[in-house]
C-alpha cells in the first residue's frame, strides 16, 4: 500500500480533510491518503466545522478523529508528503531534511498558485470554501498520480 501523507497545522482542520476527500475520491489501487500535523494538541480532535463539512459534503463522519502528531516513521513510509501551506513545508524540511526530495506544499505538487488558507477558528462558510479548495487540488492530484504512474 503506499502512502500519500497530508499535513497541516494540528491535524484537525485542513490535513484530516484533505485525507477523507482523497481517500473518498481515490480510485488507483493500493493508494490511500494519511494525515497529521506538525503542532498538535494532546486528545484533540476533528474540528466541529471541519466533521460538519465532510458530512455535509461526501458523508463521512470523522467527528471522533483523533488528532495524529507527525513521525519520522510517517514520513519515511509515505510516498509523498503534501502540506498545506509553505511554512509547513519549511519545518519539514528542517526536521526530516533526508526527505525534502518528497516533501511539496499541496498546492505546489499539482501546479496551483498559494497555500490552503487554515479555516481554523473561522465560520462553516470559510470551511466550505476550504473544502472545495482541498478537491480541486486533489482532483489535479489523482490525475498526476494516475499520470505519473501510468494509470489511466
Amino acid at each position: 500500500m503506499k502512502s500519500i501523507l497530508f499535513v497541516c497545522t494540528g491535524n484537525t482542520c485542513r490535513s484530516c480533510m484533505a485525507e477523507s476527500i482523497f481517500n473518498y475520491l481515490c480510485d488507483i489501487e493500493n493508494v490511500k491518503a494519511v494525515s497529521a500535523g506538525v503542532s498538535i494538541v494532546k486528545n484533540s480532535k476533528t474540528s466541529e466545522n471541519s466533521a460538519e463539512v465532510v458530512k455535509e459534503k461526501i458523508g463521512i463522519d470523522i467527528s471522533d478523529r483523533k488528532a495524529v502528531k507527525i513521525t519520522y516513521d510517517m514520513v519515511k513510509n509515505s510516498e509523498i508528503i503534501l502540506t498545506m501551506t509553505e511554512g509547513i513545508k519549511n519545518v519539514l524540511y528542517e526536521f526530516f531534511s533526508e526527505f525534502k526530495y518528497k516533501i511539496f506544499t499541496l498546492n505546489e505538487y499539482v501546479s496551483v498558485n498559494g497555500d490552503i488558507v487554515d479555516p481554523f477558528g473561522s465560520n462553516i462558510e470559510v470551511y466550505r470554501k476550504t473544502y472545495t479548495q482541498l478537491k480541486s487540488s486533489i482532483i489535479l492530484l489523482l490525475g498526476k498520480l494516475k499520470e505519473d504512474i501510468g494509470i489511466s
